[in-house]
């Protein structure tokens, strides 16, 4: 939700009370000029002078000794409610549930930010109508005090509506509370808003003690959802392809560099002719590396080659490698096999057993937070997929199909 969007919700909010604001005034002075009673309607005039001077207590006072007059007829009992409201609005006085909301409202929209969240919240829950909206609007007044933190402490309690979630995540941007942001990302892209995959994948980027293999499996979630900011982002991705021997992977990597218009140069064509020489080489040795993996004493080089079949697309190999690797055990690092395993079993059409291996990864805090973010990742629609025409939509993440 935007600034702009918040606004106006408080304003709308005023308008909804603008009728009590004004009408008071009106109500001695001429429309109930011809029912109300001297001894009921000068108190009344009294009273609107004195609250528009902020005497709030005079002004109740007042109202109070136009309320005693006896035999009060129906025009005279709606004279003095209304007063009454109008004070309560101008003043805070009298404690009217109406009354405190509308100048609740008229403050927010005056900027009067330090009254909102203080007299005039207390003045709504003494009355009762301290209601969702109202302790949004609170939130949104902390928050354009520059006071985040407490902004974000108020909306973590208001539910998961689009309105509450929208704020809490730019006031925990804000704020510079990354963790807080990763939570409600993850939130909101399970709802449908794949946008935010930026912010998930910002707090994915802090996390500590990330691996090379850790960094390239977060890169080929930014691919995936085609969140690919920069050429560096594609230099990047490419090179940990290169370097852990997936060089078909990085070739198509770079290629949608240079597609989309984010690669280009010398350097980069260098690293595009690198990576195609590469391929061409593993083309040609695939069958003696999978010799080797099968000989190896343990299922490192299994793991590996499967992870190298998966960035050609074969998927079902890919997979049966894996699998294989992981059986054959000693693995030197059982959580990145684990969120291969995961990561092919969803290329393979295997959601719910992807879903659990993701979820079975409990080793290190690094591996956990990247296992998770795949998950994420499979229960917003992904297929991790090899394909040409990868990240051609830059909000592709929940609600279509997501291609490498």
């Amino acid at each position: 939700m935007t600034l702009k969007t918040l606004q106006s919700v408080g304003i709308a909010f005023m308008l909804g009370t603008a009728a009590v604001i004004t009408a008071a005034p009106a109500i001695v002075s001429t429309a109930y000029a011809a029912t109300v009673r001297p001894q009921v309607g000068k108190p009344l005039q009294e009273a609107i002078a004195l609250a528009n001077a902020g005497k709030g207590s005079a002004a109740s006072a007042k109202v109070s000794q136009a309320a005693a007059v006896g035999s009060l007829t129906p025009g005279e009992q709606s004279a003095i409610s209304q007063t009454r409201n109008y004070i309560a609005a101008k003043t805070g006085a009298g404690g009217s549930s109406l009354g405190c909301k509308a100048k609740f409202a008229t403050d927010y929209n005056a900027g009067r930010y330090r009254a909102v969240v203080g007299e005039d919240a207390s003045c709504l829950r003494k009355g009762g109508g301290f209601d969702f909206q109202s302790q949004v609007i609170v939130a949104q007044a902390y928050y354009l005090m520059g006071d985040y933190s407490t902004a974000t402490k108020l909306l973590r309690g208001l539910g998961n509506s689009d309105q509450v979630l929208s704020l809490l995540m730019s006031s925990a941007a804000k704020g510079g509370d990354t963790q807080t942001q990763g939570q409600v990302a993850e939130r909101l892209i399970l709802q449908g808003q794949s946008k935010y995959w930026t912010y998930l994948l910002a707090a994915a980027d802090a996390t500590r003690g990330l691996t090379d293999h850790g960094n390239l499996d977060i890169y080929r979630i930014r691919y995936l959802t085609g969140n690919m900011r920069t050429a560096e982002d594609y230099e990047l991705l490419t090179q940990l392809a290169i370097q852990m021997h997936f060089p078909n992977e990085a070739v198509a990597v770079a290629q949608k560099g240079f597609a989309v218009k984010l690669l280009e140069g010398d350097r980069n064509t260098r690293l595009l002719n690198l990576a195609q020489a590469q391929a061409a080489k593993d083309t040609a040795n695939l069958p003696n590396l999978q010799k080797q993996a099968n000989a190896a004493k343990t299922g490192d080089m299994l793991v590996s080659y499967g992870e190298n079949l998966w960035g050609r697309g074969q998927y079902e190999d890919a997979l049966n490698a894996v699998q294989a690797g992981i059986k054959k055990g000693g693995l030197d690092k059982p959580d990145e096999a684990q969120i291969t395993l995961g990561i092919v079993q969803l290329s393979a059409g295997q959601k719910d057993a992807a879903l659990k291996t993701f979820g079975g990864v409990k080793g290190t805090p690094a591996a956990a937070t990247v296992a998770h973010l795949w998950s994420i990742y499979t229960r917003s629609g992904g297929t991790a997929k090899v394909s040409s025409s990868a990240a051609e939509n830059p909000q592709a993440g929940n609600k279509s199909k997501h291609h490498h």
